[in-house]
């Protein structure tokens, strides 16, 4: 069952009961005792786990990377044996699709993947701000954001699908985030969506199911209700457990010198036995006595500390303790890194990919590019790591031998061993399992191949080499991809105590309110 905290809203039972006395009749999907793993040598996922959620729900997948966010929705879709019992009256359809050919027209692969009116979709398309044009141009040939733009529009053609959505937020610039959001909240329908993307949470789900270590948790309210609530239950947790131990300590005191004081009383009738039966006082009758109920006294302790211990540990199960990451940030005497002067950036067409950009970075500051998707933030980046392949106007004046350290946004060439890889890149072996470790890598992956890692964890030994780099400058491509909102957390952490120079790339508004020093925008050039 779920424990019961002085704010009970905050659990399941609390919707249980909402359900029992009939508010909302709403549609539900009941998943009673349920167990999953994905196999018998590794730790369930799901374990006896109760839950009811309604239909009408706009309801936030969260938690940990590993803890079984998409797996849920795949049993929920019935992909996985399990045992237990999920029962429901919908019929879903997940996001994202597949696409199977993707040089076919948009349209025609829409057409593939579900049945509907070519106005109805038309609809979708123009309330998430995306010309409908878009339809009769190659899949392909369509940006990333303009790829999950369309697919999300398929999900709301119909009443009859109910959505489940993960990580829609995948290669959305910051205004696509926020059309994506408007347009998820203006739904009338309800639906489960997975993001990491605390800022998007917030703004359209009313519900929050928490995958925890060893349940599942349901918060009315959105992100920030989550935290604030997560916060108060480990803050609780953590002062009973405090009382707890300290009474646990003071039984076994008491304990130990009842028991000791009974011994010793034993020993000293022992050592006296001449003095029994010669008619003397009587006192060692009455101390023998004194030390057997003091010995039972003693063990009726032992027995209120085994139920202490017992009801220690219904706490802190739940409570993620985060390590601090380690970030080889060497500091530069330089006071001036960069100064961008008047930059613009060509492929072959020869129109420029934004208005000429002026900029400069101090030692210390921590620089955030934004601008729309296709606006040339990564060919910035190219082109101060000297590996753009266009050509160039501006000026830009920068150290000859300045140490950077890289995250890149596609590192599917990571390959080999992490021993192997270590070496390739000529990183500290320890340091670098230290900060996967930290990251929430299992140290079983440790063993495998870089490759046949999942994506989430390629993530992170791309990061995890980027923070074992020694450097003066770090220049982080949307780092957050993948990664989960502890990870987001601790990476806030680090770079807020080591406060390196930094270029950074991304999309999540929090985490550049809270690391960028500087904002630079990037213009798209008018004439193109």
């Amino acid at each position: 069952m779920y424990p019961k905290y002085p704010y009970p809203e905050n659990n399941c039972e609390y919707f249980l009961l909402l359900k029992q006395v009939g508010v909302n009749n709403m549609s539900t999907i009941e998943i009673k005792n349920l167990t999953f793993g994905f196999d018998v040598q590794t730790t369930n996922l799901f374990k006896h786990a109760d839950l009811t959620i309604q239909s009408e729900w706009k309801l936030g997948l969260i938690g940990r990377n590993g803890r079984g966010k998409t797996t849920l929705l795949k049993l929920l879709m019935k992909e996985y044996p399990y045992s237990g019992s999920i029962e429901h009256q919908l019929d879903f359809i997940y996001f994202p699709q597949t696409v199977a050919d993707k040089k076919q027209l948009t349209y025609y692969i829409l057409q593939e993947l579900s049945i509907f009116e070519q106005w109805k979709i038309e609809r979708e398309l123009t309330l998430l701000k995306v010309d409908t044009d878009i339809l009769w141009r190659p899949y392909a040939n369509l940006s990333g954001g303009e790829q999950t733009k369309v697919l999300l529009a398929l999900l709301f053609v119909d009443d009859v699908h109910y959505p489940l959505i993960d990580e829609p937020t995948n290669h959305l610039d910051l205004t696509a985030r926020k059309q994506v959001a408007e347009y998820l909240n203006d739904k009338k329908q309800g639906f489960i969506v997975v993001s990491h993307d605390r800022n998007f949470i917030n703004q359209v789900v009313n519900h929050v199911l928490s995958i925890e270590k060893s349940q599942l948790m349901l918060y009315q309210g959105d992100f920030s209700v989550y935290e604030e609530q997560k916060k108060r239950r480990d803050q609780f947790e953590q002062e009973q457990n405090v009382k707890l131990k300290k009474e646990i300590g003071r039984l076994k005191h008491s304990a130990k010198e009842k028991s000791g004081w009974s011994l010793s009383r034993e020993s000293d009738n022992h050592g006296n036995s001449h003095i029994k039966g010669s008619g003397g006082t009587g006192h060692d009758g009455f101390t023998s006595a004194r030390a057997k109920r003091s010995m039972k006294r003693s063990k009726a302790i032992v027995r209120r500390i085994g139920d202490q211990v017992s009801e220690q540990k219904r706490f802190l199960k739940d409570i993620e303790y985060i390590d601090p990451l380690s970030m080889n940030y060497q500091p530069t005497y330089r006071k001036q890194l960069l100064t961008v002067k008047r930059l613009s950036l060509f492929y072959n067409d020869n129109q420029p990919l934004f208005e000429p950009l002026s900029f400069e970075i101090q030692k210390g500051e921590r620089v955030a590019i934004q601008g729309a998707n296709g606006s040339g933030k990564s060919s910035i980046i190219y082109y101060l790591l000297d590996v753009f392949q266009g050509d160039s106007a501006g000026k830009v004046i920068k150290p000859k031998e300045m140490t950077i350290s890289y995250v890149r946004q596609n590192y599917e060439d990571n390959h080999g061993t992490l021993e192997e890889f270590a070496k390739q890149h000529h990183l500290s072996y320890q340091e670098l399992l230290n900060n996967l470790f930290k990251l929430g890598v299992e140290r079983k992956v440790f063993q495998n191949r870089i490759e046949d890692m999942s994506m989430g964890q390629r993530k992170r030994v791309e990061l995890a080499k980027s923070l074992t780099t020694p450097a003066e400058l770090f220049i982080w491509d949307e780092p957050l991809n993948y990664l989960d909102v502890f990870n987001q957390e601790q990476l806030e952490e680090v770079i807020q105590q080591i406060q390196p120079t930094m270029i950074i790339v991304e999309h999540d508004l929090v985490f550049l309110e809270s690391v960028a020093t500087k904002v630079i925008n990037i213009v798209k050039d008018k004439s193109k």
